[in-house]
């Protein structure tokens, strides 16, 4: 069975000025696409065709890096569309508690994901993660994901340069700033916090 790109849960221009309908259509149309392609290619006629997005990951880590790579990134850039959101959103009751008891306030954890972000080196992925109740920010390199991890990732911020490059060159933290105050889907990952489990490509 082949997988679909997944598609935008919104219009390419719906996260501008934060994101262009130019870099959506070049990072979803063209980059997500690849990645997915080339997972399918990957998997046909092989022991994984019938399985879902998740369990190919989890079956990829530390055999197949090719596959894995592909996997993962076709599952990371899913959720990271649905991290985004063109209106703001506000975290429930539950989630709000748990960010004020992690990191004080929505404004430190804002902040604190951006600074990550900022400071990751070279490519990967910052996520608002939640494990055992407790909530904390994760870093992961290239293509690495939570999707087969002990955590439930709620939130994830792309820091590879084609999330942002045609819209703010090399300024990363422009881009994080842009997000972060004004586009992340917090009632998406109030959804996660709330069913307690990974959220599923579908």
């Amino acid at each position: 069975m082949a997988f679909a790109l997944a598609p935008l849960p919104y219009a390419a221009d719906a996260l501008a000025p934060a994101i262009s309908a130019e870099t959506l259509s070049f990072h979803h149309g063209k980059h997500h696409q690849t990645y997915v392609d080339k997972m399918n290619a990957a998997i046909a006629g092989t022991e994984h065709e019938s399985k879902p997005l998740e369990a190919i990951i989890a079956a990829a880590r530390g055999t197949n890096q090719g596959l894995f790579n592909n996997a993962a990134q076709t599952w990371n850039h899913a959720f990271y569309w649905h991290s985004l959101a063109p209106e703001s959103t506000a975290p429930s009751a539950e989630l709000a508690a748990k960010i004020d008891e992690a990191f004080g306030s929505l404004d430190a954890l804002k902040q604190q994901l951006k600074d990550r972000g900022a400071g990751h080196f070279a490519s990967g992925w910052v996520w608002l993660a939640e494990k055992d109740g407790k909530l904390s920010i994760e870093e992961t390199h290239d293509a690495d994901t939570l999707a087969d991890s002990s955590m439930n990732p709620l939130l994830v911020l792309d820091v590879w340069e084609h999330a942002y490059y045609l819209d703010r060159q090399n300024k990363r933290p422009a881009y994080l700033d842009a997000v972060v105050e004004g586009k992340l889907n917090w009632a998406f990952a109030s959804e996660n916090l709330a069913r307690g489990t990974v959220w599923t490509y579908a």
